[in-house]
């Protein structure tokens, strides 16, 4: 088993932060594009080799996010239509999501076998999650679903936001 740490920073402009493994010690760095279009967020390793890259699709009637893995889409993230409550559906291959992924307390499963689970961290300044992976080589796959629903959330609630604020 092997677990991550991501401890995104509150006031940072740049949208960098670092995800650490359980000894303390970087593995992944994450860089998201600040003010640039598409919204992408790009996770690296610590040689600085791009690993995965999550994109917010332009264009689209609803908010869909790609997350491509070495080159390849493993998954995707879209935003279903509903009047009341916001539903997002995952798309990817034999990948699916259970629990309460919009409060990041939930497990993935691969053909039904739980390959990791990630909770948050409550109590800490910036968003900080506990990422258990149970199947190593899926690492980076874990990584950039984590990364792409915090980025979902981010996005609906800055939306949340805008609609309502009052006006004068």
């Amino acid at each position: 088993m092997k677990e991550l740490y991501i401890k995104q920073k509150v006031f940072s402009l740049s949208e960098k932060f670092t995800v650490k493994n359980q000894h303390e010690e970087d593995v992944y760095y994450v860089e998201g594009s600040f003010m640039k279009f598409p919204k992408t967020f790009s996770i690296m390793n610590t040689m600085g080799d791009e690993v995965a890259l999550i994109t917010k699709k332009v264009f689209t009637f609803l908010p869909k996010f790609l997350v491509e893995v070495n080159g390849q889409e493993v998954l995707s993230i879209k935003k279903e239509f509903s009047f009341f409550k916001a539903r997002y559906t995952i798309d990817a291959e034999g990948i699916e999501v259970r629990g309460s992924w919009w409060d990041m307390d939930f497990q993935v499963l691969q053909h039904g076998e739980v390959i990791g689970e990630v909770s948050k961290k409550w109590f800490t300044w910036g968003d900080s999650y506990n990422v258990q992976i149970f199947d190593e080589k899926m690492d980076v796959i874990m990584l950039a679903l984590v990364v792409a629903i915090d980025c979902v959330k981010a996005d609906e609630q800055a939306a949340a936001s805008v609609t309502s604020t009052p006006t004068i």
